[in-house]
């Protein structure tokens, strides 16, 4: 039976107070990232309907667990996606609710995946960049040449591109956490043709009244004028203006991840590569590659921005691995 205090769902269910609201907006001042906030006030909703509406004061310990446990059972999802949903709920008792929740001991957990990364040779990585061109080539050089995730280099502002340090900073990356990767030498003078470009439209722009962008966290309200700097705009801007839905703003944002792994799916398939590439494979390459040629552990740690080397350890998994190893099938043949 639904409860008379259930009405605070939003988006297809009436809520007052609205509580996912009130979730984004504390995230929003806690510093989160965008993607990040998507992702918890998901998997909150889903809580929420998962235990019939109820308010989450209402929810007992016991009514978490199920839901985890079912996430793991029934939805058969991994472990960091359970991971992922459990500090949503969290985040939600203790900054809206403002409820102690006790120890969650009985919860089925989501087995640990412990398959090796897909690689691509860098014959492979030849083959591909062979069948990429304008701006999807670039974005992969930068997968591949500094990498960086497909998000991150999508959300990369034009201030973060260090030509004379040949360097990238990589801004509210994973775990919210900032860091700096390599900028690929043989990149450089194709990124400034791009972002020379990018400047002529975003001149253009401003003689509409438009060429505004939108800043992160406050900085809109401490810098009024920041929003129309060009330094300020994204590498890759999308070709049509959207509006944001809280402030008004109609702004370019960048260009929808689809169009990069669309373009990447049409290269591996015309390169006649017979493995499942993806935009995260760049990354994965680039580590290994890395490896490959002689750079330690951890400085492909920082590069890579991993909060542990035990997580880079997997790429000397694939690194070389069975390389001069002499079959005894190649001996009696």
């Amino acid at each position: 039976m639904v409860n008379s205090n259930s009405t605070y769902l939003q988006e297809g269910v009436k809520e007052s107070p609205k509580l996912l609201t009130r979730v984004k907006q504390k995230m929003r001042t806690s510093n989160y990232s965008p993607k990040t906030i998507d992702a918890y006030v998901k998997w909150i909703r889903e809580f929420i309907l998962f235990n019939n509406k109820k308010h989450p004061s209402e929810i007992e310990k016991k009514e978490i667990e199920n839901f985890l446990s079912f996430l793991a059972v029934k939805r058969n999802v991994s472990a960091s996606t359970q991971n992922q949903a459990l500090s949503a709920i969290l985040f939600l008792y203790k900054n809206i609710v403002e409820k102690e929740i006790d120890w969650l001991d009985n919860i089925v957990r989501a087995h640990k995946s412990r398959r090796l990364p897909v690689v691509f040779t860098k014959e492979e990585v030849r083959r591909i960049f062979s069948y990429l061109e304008g701006t999807p080539r670039l974005v992969c050089s930068l997968l591949y040449g500094s990498g960086l995730r497909l998000g991150e280099a999508l959300r990369l502002r034009i201030k973060d591109i260090d030509f004379d340090r040949k360097q990238i900073l990589v801004r509210e990356a994973k775990g919210n956490k900032d860091r700096i990767t390599t900028l690929p030498l043989s990149i450089i003078p194709e990124l400034k043709n791009h972002l020379n470009k990018v400047y002529l439209q975003h001149k253009e722009d401003l003689k509409k009244g438009k060429g505004k962008t939108k800043l992160p966290y406050a900085l809109a309200k401490k810098y009024p004028n920041a929003d129309k700097d060009f330094y300020w705009q994204y590498a890759f801007p999308a070709d049509k203006f959207i509006k944001d839905k809280e402030t008004g703003l109609v702004f370019r944002y960048h260009i929808h991840e689809s169009t990069i792994q669309k373009a990447i799916r049409r290269a591996v398939k015309k390169a006649g590569i017979l493995k499942h590439g993806t935009a995260h494979t760049f990354r994965h390459s680039f580590a290994t590659h890395l490896l490959d040629d002689g750079y330690d552990i951890r400085t492909i740690q920082e590069l890579l921005g991993h909060s542990s080397v035990k997580t880079t350890m997997i790429y000397t998994h694939v690194s070389k691995t069975g390389a001069g190893v002499f079959s005894p099938l190649d001996g009696i043949k």
